[in-house]
């Protein structure tokens, strides 16, 4: 039985994980267009190259640790060795050299490269943590509901005072400063959080074989995993539903809303934008999602409560369109419903990857959990690639010009990007999942033959 502090230990690692991603997903590519100074489109391609990089990454990083032997672990090592790099590596990536165009794009390219990079020798051995710190399906539904809502509280905190920060440390000196700065105590938060992860959790459970099989083995054994190839499509696909949304929220806010002529928020001296205080609005919104997910799966099963939740979220994104600048409650309100259905999924992603782990070591006999779990952040990064591609793409092609009056056909644009783009992707997901054939009933088998040849 885990006990609640190594619960809350597990979710403070996705915490750290999702603070930077949500600065990288949400405001990345507003801070290169308009910040750093690069044009939309070059920004797009060069999202597109280091993602797909850094998703083809994932794997090797993935058969790495599945091979790493220490006395923390597996997985663990990586969490303690990797936790400052990615803060440091993290504030060069929102650094503005005094270089020009050319310069900015060779540095931009090497440190959001490097970024990804240790993105990922950290994050996935943190996913594959969650297949060995126990063996009880259920449990492992509870970690994955503590590591999800940690994640949104996560985001939810750097999202509703990042501009705030970055308003704050711009006073006196340049925006670029202010970015940086405001970077740099995130930085400080996400590196405490990676050593509280790795001095709160243990790894429990040993594969039936105790001689780690050759790599062509694990790679065969994945490739013939139907079920990781499912999830695979679903997680790109929901991905490629999250990034277009959360990539032109501020542009939709900043140039369609245009949220300069409304009132700030203030709260305790601190003044809030809307475009954050709408993103930390989906934020809460996606904890009460995880919140729902492991009740709801467990009365109408994980397949189920996907296909429901992606389902309603199609539908409301295309609602989306017709909203117009005036319609703040209705734009708020349907970014919460949005935002439950979104936060509702990635639970259950993580626990059916957990399954599938499972399902190959029944089949098989060989166990490759980093391997099968570093799928999960390659189908994150490579729906993040297709979705902040196209956007950035896509703001080009629509006429977009940087801090300026946008044409009436980069608004129609700019629209788009929060309801039909993403609705494509909801779709899709949807589809993926309902080939998914490991049902409730099928893992408890799976599990109790398991458990009968380990303790043979």
């Amino acid at each position: 039985m885990i006990k609640l502090r190594e619960k809350i230990g597990y979710g403070f690692g996705d915490m750290a994980s999702s603070m930077f991603w949500k600065l990288f997903g949400s405001y990345l590519m507003i801070f290169y267009t308009d910040v750093f100074g690069l044009p939309a489109a070059v920004v797009g391609t060069m999202f597109l190259i280091t993602r797909v990089w850094d998703s083809a990454f994932d794997p090797i990083v993935g058969v790495m640790a599945d091979r790493t032997l220490s006395r923390w672990g597996k997985f663990r090592p990586y969490l303690l060795y990797l936790a400052a790099p990615f803060g440091l590596i993290g504030v060069l990536t929102f650094t503005t050299p005094g270089l020009g165009t050319t310069g900015k794009l060779v540095y931009a390219y090497i440190t959001y490269s490097l970024m990804m990079m240790v993105y990922s020798g950290i994050n996935v051995p943190y996913a594959s943590l969650l297949g060995v710190m126990s063996p009880d399906p259920k449990e492992r539904n509870t970690l994955s509901t503590y590591r999800m809502t940690f994640a949104y509280i996560g985001s939810f905190i750097a999202l509703l005072l990042f501009m705030p920060m970055v308003n704050h440390f711009s006073h006196g000196h340049s925006e670029q400063y202010g970015w940086m700065m405001a970077v740099v105590v995130i930085a400080v938060m996400c590196t405490a959080l990676f050593y509280g992860c790795f001095a709160l959790t243990r790894e429990r459970v040993k594969p039936i074989r105790e001689v780690q099989s050759p790599l062509k083995d694990d790679l065969r054994d994945l490739l013939h995993n139907r079920p990781w190839w499912i999830l695979l499509g679903a997680g790109i696909a929901a991905l490629v539903f999250n990034s277009i949304r959360d990539g032109a929220t501020v542009y939709y806010f900043k140039y369609f809303i245009v949220e300069e002529s409304h009132a700030a928020v203030s709260l305790f001296g601190v003044s809030f934008v809307l475009s954050g205080l709408y993103l930390a609005v989906g934020q809460a919104a996606n904890i009460v999602g995880v919140m729902l997910a492991a009740p709801v799966s467990n009365r109408i099963g994980k397949k189920a409560t996907y296909k429901w939740a992606m389902s309603i979220a199609t539908v409301l994104s295309i609602i989306f369109y017709w909203f117009g600048k005036g319609d703040l409650v209705l734009i708020f309100t349907f970014q919460v419903l949005i935002s439950i259905c979104a936060g509702s999924i990635f639970p259950l992603l993580w626990s059916m990857y957990a399954d599938c782990t499972d399902y190959s070591e029944w089949k098989t006999g060989n166990r490759a959990t980093g391997l099968i779990f570093s799928s999960s952040s390659m189908s994150q990064k490579f729906g993040w690639a297709i979705g902040t591609a196209l956007t950035g793409w896509l703001l080009a092609y629509f006429g977009f010009r940087a801090n300026a009056v946008q044409s009436e056909e980069a608004i129609h644009g700019i629209k788009m990007f929060l309801s039909f783009l993403p609705a494509v992707g909801t779709v899709l997901s949807v589809i993926f999942i309902s080939m998914y054939p490991l049902s409730e009933q099928r893992m408890k088998k799976i599990e109790a033959e398991l458990e009968t040849k380990r303790k043979d």
